[in-house]
């Protein structure tokens, strides 16, 4: 600890990374918060540099994919953009995952008096084998959409809020939400 009271040699900030690769525009960077399969939500602590526990879900309910965040964004929610990633093998909190768009999922969330916009952009990591061939969010196919869609829905419901699913959307405007987000970030 510092003189000042600050904790020195805490985790470095992964909110600080860039958004996208370096070499590869149309590569988004991820940092996984929660790993697929996981009941524990995590999420990562800007005041503090670490990943903390938020929840935990019920016996039966897990996270079905990876899911994270993109770097130096910033949703109508007030926190980074939110991703979820499909790939071969879970990942672990804190990792970053270099991913391809396919879609978004555009949500509202709240009670009847106050809504807010919760947008859940999906992803492709890059380099898995399993979901190579998934361009787009369509290609998955509805009924696997619509388990997406009852996860968030379900997931929300455990904390006393609603979650209404609005479109789901192609690459394009997956890639809109994240230049929205980049955007907002340096604005805030």
């Amino acid at each position: 600890m510092s003189k000042n009271g600050r904790i020195t040699g805490a985790l470095a900030d992964p909110s600080r990374l860039q958004s996208l690769d370096q070499d590869d525009r149309q590569i988004v960077q991820v940092v996984i918060e929660t790993p697929k399969g996981s009941r524990n939500k995590y999420a990562f602590d800007r005041e503090q540099n670490v990943f903390e526990l938020k929840k935990v879900l019920p016996a039966g309910m897990a996270f079905p994919y990876d899911f994270g965040f993109v770097p130096r964004t910033l949703a109508e929610d007030g926190d980074p953009v939110d991703v979820l990633v499909l790939m071969d093998e879970a990942a672990f909190p804190g990792c970053v995952l270099k991913c391809r768009l396919i879609g978004v999922i555009e949500g509202e969330q709240g009670s009847k008096k106050k809504k807010e916009r919760n947008d859940r952009v999906v992803a492709v990591e890059k380099d898995n084998h399993s979901w190579a061939d998934i361009k787009v969010i369509d290609d998955l196919g509805s009924r696997f959409r619509h388990e997406l869609e009852d996860f968030f829905v379900n997931y929300h419901e455990l904390s006393g809020e609603h979650f209404r699913v609005i479109d789901v959307r192609g690459p394009k405007q997956a890639r809109k939400c994240i230049e929205d987000g980049i955007r907002a970030a340096r604005r805030g």
